[in-house]
C-alpha cells in the first residue's frame, strides 16, 4: 500500500497568553506581511508585536486565553483521514498539521512526516483562496523545512469547488432558517482584508473571493441582495474594501439586517469568535442593525471534508505539475497567481 501525506497549513494561534507576542512577532517578520528589508523588519515586528500584546491577550481571553484554531484543525485532519479511509482504502494515509506562525511549525512538522516515510505528499493549505501572504508563504516556509522522501503535489487553491461551495451555502441556509427566515436580511461575505498594493502586484486573492461568494449566493436565492467585505484592517495603509465595519453602518442607514459569513475563514478563530461575534455585533447593536446573524465557519462540515478528500485524491492522480481537471485558473494579469490564464 503506499503511504500518502497529507500536510495541512494554516497560519497557527497563539496556545496561551504567553505565546501572544511571540506569535504576533513570528506573523510581522513575515516578509510576505511586511515587505520590508530584514535589518528593519525584525525590529519593526518587535515593536508591533510589543504595543499590540496586551490588546491581543484581551481578545484571546474572550476564547479562554488561547487561539482554538489548532485543535480545530486537528479536527479536521481526523475527519480528513476518515474520509480517505473510506474513500482510498489502498492508501496509507496520514494527515499533518504545519502552522506559518505559531506551533506546530513547519520544521517540527518536517521531520514527523519524513519519520513516516511517505511515498506521496499532497501539500493542502486551508485557505480555500489563494494570497501571497498565505498559500505562498506556508508553501515556502514548508519547502525550506521538508528534506524528507516522496513525491509532492501542491494543492494551489480551491476556491469555486462544488463542495465548499455547496458546504458555505448550507451554513448560510441553517442560520436564516434558525432566525426564523427574516426577510429584510442582507447576506454579508465577509473575508480577511489586504492592503491594496499586494491586490495591485498581482496576488489574486480578491479575484478569488468575489469569485467564491458568487458562486455561493447563486445557492442561496433566498437572500438575493448580498455584498463582499474585508476585516481585520491594520495599520495605516489602504487596504481594499469596503470594510465590514462600513457595511455595517450602511445596514443601520438602510434598515436591514444582516447575515455575516465568514467567506474566507474555515475554522473558528480570533476573526470569527471576537472580531464578528463581539466587536461587529455591538457595532451592529449600536447601529440598529438587527438581525445581526453570523454563520459558522466550515469546520468539519461533511461536505467540507469530502471536498478535501476529493481534492487529494485528484492530486495523487495527476503529474507533479499538472491541474486536476476543472481546477481554479486566475484571470490574465495575476502575476502571482502560479495558475493564471496567460
Amino acid at each position: 500500500m503506499s503511504r500518502v501525506a497529507v500536510v495541512l497549513f494554516n497560519l497557527g494561534g497563539p496556545d496561551g497568553p504567553e505565546a501572544v507576542r511571540p506569535f504576533l512577532y513570528n506573523l510581522f517578520k513575515d516578509p510576505a506581511i511586511i515587505s520590508v528589508p530584514a535589518l528593519l523588519r525584525y525590529p519593526l515586528a518587535a515593536l508591533i508585536s510589543s504595543r499590540r500584546e496586551a490588546s491581543a491577550q484581551a481578545n484571546y481571553n474572550i476564547m479562554g486565553g488561547a487561539s482554538p484554531l489548532l485543535p480545530e484543525t486537528r479536527a479536521q485532519a481526523d475527519a480528513l483521514d476518515a474520509a480517505l479511509a473510506k474513500a482510498r482504502p489502498d492508501l496509507t494515509v496520514k494527515s499533518f498539521i504545519a502552522m506559518r506562525y505559531w506551533k506546530p511549525f513547519a520544521d517540527q512538522t518536517a521531520r514527523e512526516v519524513a519519520a513516516f516515510a511517505p511515498d506521496e505528499i499532497v501539500l493542502l493549505p486551508l485557505y480555500p483562496q489563494f494570497s501571497t501572504t498565505t498559500t505562498a508563504s506556508s508553501l515556502a516556509d514548508w519547502a525550506k523545512a521538508y528534506k524528507g522522501p516522496g513525491r509532492s503535489r501542491t494543492v494551489c487553491c480551491y476556491p469555486t469547488v462544488e463542495g465548499l461551495i455547496a458546504a458555505h451555502a448550507e451554513k448560510i441556509r441553517q442560520t436564516w432558517i434558525a432566525a426564523g427566515r427574516p426577510a429584510k436580511v442582507r447576506l454579508l461575505f465577509s473575508a480577511h482584508g489586504l492592503p491594496e498594493k499586494v491586490i495591485k502586484g498581482g496576488d489574486p486573492y480578491q479575484a478569488q473571493i468575489e469569485a467564491t461568494a458568487a458562486a455561493v449566493a447563486a445557492l442561496v436565492p433566498e437572500l438575493p441582495d448580498w455584498r463582499i467585505c474585508y476585516q481585520s484592517r491594520v495599520g495605516p495603509m489602504k487596504w481594499i474594501g469596503p470594510s465590514t465595519v462600513d457595511e455595517i453602518h450602511v445596514a443601520g442607514e438602510q434598515g436591514v439586517g444582516l447575515l455575516i459569513t465568514p467567506i474566507a475563514f474555515v475554522s473558528e478563530h480570533i476573526e470569527t469568535l471576537v472580531e464578528l461575534d463581539h466587536e461587529y455585533a455591538e457595532l451592529a447593536e449600536q447601529h440598529g442593525v438587527a438581525p445581526y446573524l453570523r454563520a459558522p465557519a466550515l469546520g468539519v462540515e461533511q461536505g467540507f471534508i469530502d471536498t478535501l478528500a476529493a481534492t487529494v485524491t485528484r492530486s495523487l492522480a495527476r503529474d507533479g505539475g499538472a491541474a486536476p481537471e476543472g481546477a481554479w485558473l486566475c484571470p490574465a494579469g495575476y502575476g502571482k497567481c502560479g495558475r493564471s490564464r496567460n
